[in-house]
């Protein structure tokens, strides 16, 4: 399995301050130790009608100028950047969408290991691609679209996926979203998806029972990946030999939580997710976050991080670099 993070210090629209490059560098290389290690990024197609204060808002201004680190470092020291193209527009654009995944393959392609196309499209969560209006037809119609076009440029290393959020049911569920995917043929779409993400916060945005009862986080990870694969997947014609990759993890430190709690709760997702790893095949795993967005806010999304904003380590992640250190070991 390969292990990796988001880097960047943002989550939605809380940001508490730029990133400092030097300080990334230094922990992801003491997180990685030399190993393969993949960086997640992400940049987001708005359409026309989108005021700027909403790109401002999610620090999306200069995204297709740079990332959080220059362009070269994505490539260096064994490191794989998994690109997200997230479709947000207030107003369904699906053609204008299509040429934004052009645009965004030209420009980064080249450095790309995996492009996700769509973030979380199977529910309506503000900010996220779930309510934006067109989004089925962008997932859909995109997944082929990304692979050819990263074919037509020679880059046919570059694996195509979308993500889901789960456990499903979340904001009542997501019946609807499977169901249009189980209405398309095996080669209108599945044939074209080389891994489907999953995030997975089963303890961030409600509470959950204590650690080592029934409901508790250890128990909720455990259902979320058994009901992707077998009952979310097969339904949109999406084989077991499809690696599920854990595209987000996370679990907040803020109160009423602590950093404690936090590294208890990373240590018991961790150890649910590598139980299952081998019979369900799940081939990745990426952490968010490496920095808190906000350490003082009050939003579950602020503590995010195993740094705080400040790039001070918090338990979890001693936690974290001993799993990457061990699987790099192993392997």
């Amino acid at each position: 399995m390969k292990f990796g993070i988001y880097p960047g210090g943002r989550a939605g629209t809380l940001c508490s301050r730029p990133p400092d490059r030097v300080a990334i560098r230094d922990l992801i290389d003491g997180l990685a130790g030399g190993a393969p290690f993949v960086i997640r990024e992400y940049v987001h197609f708005f359409g026309d009608a989108t005021a700027p204060d909403v790109l401002t808002s999610l620090g999306a201004e200069n995204e297709l100028a740079q990332l959080t680190m220059p362009d070269e470092w994505y490539v260096e020291g064994g490191r794989e950047l998994d690109l997200v193209v997230s479709y947000i527009p207030q107003v369904a654009d699906v053609s204008g969408w299509l040429v934004f995944l052009d645009t965004v393959i030209e420009r980064y392609g080249h450095l790309t290991r995996y492009l996700q196309v769509t973030l979380e499209p199977n529910f309506p969560l503000p900010l996220i691609d779930g309510s934006a209006p067109g989004v089925l037809d962008a997932l859909t119609l995109g997944i082929p679209y990304a692979r050819a076009a990263l074919n037509r440029r020679g880059l046919h290393d570059v694996r195509v996926g979308f993500s889901v959020a789960e456990p499903a049911e979340w904001l009542g569920g997501d019946d609807g979203f499977w169901r249009h995917l189980s209405a398309l043929s095996y080669q209108d779409f599945a044939a074209h998806v080389d891994y489907v993400g999953l995030g997975l916060y089963p303890d961030a945005f409600s509470p959950v029972a204590p650690r080592g009862a029934p409901g508790d986080t250890a128990s909720l990870t455990t259902h979320a990946l058994h009901h992707l694969r077998g009952h979310s997947l097969p339904r949109a014609h999406i084989p077991p030999s499809t690696p599920i990759h854990i595209v987000e993890n996370g679990s907040p430190s803020g109160a009423p939580r602590s950093e404690q709690a936090q590294c208890d709760s990373l240590s018991d997702m961790l150890d649910a997710v590598l139980a299952d790893a081998e019979s369900l095949n799940i081939a990745q795993y990426e952490l968010f976050s490496l920095r808190d967005a906000d350490s003082g806010s009050t939003q579950p999304t602020g503590t995010l991080g195993i740094v705080t904003d400040t790039y001070r380590p918090k338990p979890a992640l001693a936690v974290y670099r001993d799993v990457v250190r061990a699987a790099g070991e192993r392997n």
